[in-house]
């Protein structure tokens, strides 16, 4: 039975001019009849909406598919560029994060060589330790919400040359059968130009930087298929990812969750620059009776106001009369969009003055220039990350110069295996032990500072004071300046008795102390 059967209409006839007719009496029963089926209909759709809510709870509890991260990726990017809110919150970001520097020592002299030659190369600066590499980097993690560094390594010297994978290349992670929060290999899928000109897709599987079998084999092949793929070992890959919930293989950008407020902070101020143009397109108002000869005059009147001058005057008859057109009730107050950008602030985890660049208007000048403690503690939190990052890869440079034959510290140390890792240990262990230095970041003058650190002098070691020192005055390369300060044997040399000293050597010599201050 149809639907218009149901309902109660009835056909006479089959024909292209058949007609329809309705009984009378039977109007109210339809009339029912069709909000009963409006019910229903919305009913329906109500029970469809809460199983797509169900539908999101669970997926909710599994991992984004690698199409849904690259469109997110792709749009936290767009508004990274397009909308000022997301390219300042990210921006500050990475300004509080990196904006001071960070400082590298190791405490062996011959393993600090290394790391610091290694930082100052200039490769390793263009992608990893420079301020332009690291303003970046940490830029993609605000949009991607993930970082892939291929750390590939000369296996004859040793000599280790990092470089960033792009997010949309790694289309997946190969974990342990057992275990899968335990990464083996990233398969990376890119296209290769060939000598024609033409563009080849090239799949290769890269293992996890630490993961380092007792065989390994050449290609893998997936379970399931006929193909297999090489296994780049010499470009193992050290993965950044952020804001990842647990069980998850990915990352999710700082920006993912500002955006609906971003846009919507966006729309409103456009409505509002709409309406303050539509407001002042009509200026007067012509009150009074109608007629062809009056309407002719108040509009010669009207069209005298535009090239008047201040203080001009108009002609008006008893009838007639021009006045302003009133606002009182018809603006809108753009600082209403507040709490969207307070939205968009709290999501990026940075203080709404400082989002608006704006205190004047939305806090007072001391709050402005400070951070609060839970907005400090969320970037520390976050060069936390670059830290143990930084320690790592590190870390897998040490190694490489044990291991590889032509390294610059073998035979300064042994290799041990445990399971799938392989473990390197120096004769002097603490030769490698990493520190890893983030200026603060919280306002504090250097006068206090100074007088801090004066009061502690004779409390903590001179080398460390001196540090200290440097880093309160936001001295540039205080690694090298530090090394300025040793001997070959690492000690201390007080750079004021030095200066005495070799004076007075100076003049037991015949020469000018002065040459030698």
């Amino acid at each position: 039975m149809g639907l218009r059967t149901w309902l109660g209409f009835t056909q006479e006839s089959d024909t292209t001019t058949a007609t329809e007719t309705v009984p009378v009496g039977t109007v109210g029963t339809l009339e029912h009849k069709i909000e009963n089926l409006t019910e229903s209909m919305a009913q329906l759709s109500l029970a469809r909406e809460d199983a797509g809510w169900e539908r999101i709870m669970q997926d909710g509890q599994r991992e984004l598919t690698s199409e849904a991260r690259r469109r997110n990726a792709e749009l936290c990017r767009i508004f990274a560029i397009a909308n000022p809110l997301i390219k300042r919150g990210l921006e500050l970001r990475a300004a509080y994060v990196f904006g001071q520097g960070v400082g590298t020592t190791a405490t062996g002299d011959q393993v600090n060589d290394i790391v610091q030659t290694w930082l100052d190369d200039a490769e390793v600066r263009e992608v990893f330790a420079g301020p332009q590499a690291q303003a970046r980097n940490e830029l993609a993690l605000g949009t991607d919400g993930n970082v892939f560094f291929a750390l590939f390594t000369n296996p004859l010297t040793g000599r280790v040359k990092p470089r960033v994978i792009q997010f949309e290349e790694i289309q997946e992670q190969v974990t342990d059968p057992e275990d899968s929060l335990t990464v083996r290999y990233y398969k990376r899928v890119y296209n290769r130009r060939t000598t024609t000109g033409d563009e080849q897709e090239i799949v290769t599987y890269h293992p996890r930087y630490d993961y380092r079998p007792q065989i390994r084999q050449r290609f893998y092949r997936p379970a399931g298929s006929n193909e297999q793929h090489e296994i780049v070992w010499d470009a193992p890959i050290y993965h950044v990812k952020v804001n990842a919930l647990t069980g998850w293989q990915y990352g999710i950008g700082d920006a993912y969750a500002a955006i609906p407020w971003a846009r919507g902070y966006k729309e409103f101020l456009e409505s509002w620059a709409v309406m303050m143009n539509a407001l002042s397109k009509i200026v007067w108002q012509r009150v009074g009776k109608s007629g062809k000869r009056t309407a002719a005059n108040a509009r010669r009147e009207l069209e005298k106001i535009p090239g008047m001058t201040a203080g001009g005057s108009v002609n008006a008859t008893d009838d007639t009369k021009l006045e302003a057109i009133p606002k009182t009730g018809a603006t809108i107050d753009s600082e209403s969009a507040k709490p969207l950008a307070a939205m968009v602030a709290t999501a990026l985890g940075i203080p709404v003055t400082m989002l608006l660049a704006d205190p004047g208007q939305t806090g007072a000048r001391a709050v402005a220039e400070t951070l609060d403690k839970p907005t400090e503690l969320t970037m520390q939190g976050r060069q936390d990350v670059w830290r143990e990052a930084r320690r790592q890869i590190l870390g897998y440079v040490i190694d490489q110069a044990v291991i590889a034959p032509r390294g610059l510290l073998r035979g300064q140390g042994k290799t041990v295996r445990d399971g799938d890792r392989l473990e390197t240990i120096l004769n002097n262990e603490e030769d490698r032990t990493l520190t890893i230095t983030f200026p603060d970041i919280s306002k504090i003058d250097a006068k206090t500072m100074m007088e801090a650190l004066d009061k502690a002098d004779g409390h903590i070691p001179p080398l460390l004071l001196a540090e200290l020192v440097m880093r309160a005055l936001n001295v540039r390369d205080v690694d090298e300046w530090l090394a300025e300060l040793q001997d070959e044997d690492g000690n201390f040399i007080d750079p004021i008795g030095a200066a005495g000293q070799a004076a007075v050597d100076a003049f037991r010599r015949g020469e000018d102390p002065a040459e030698e201050v």
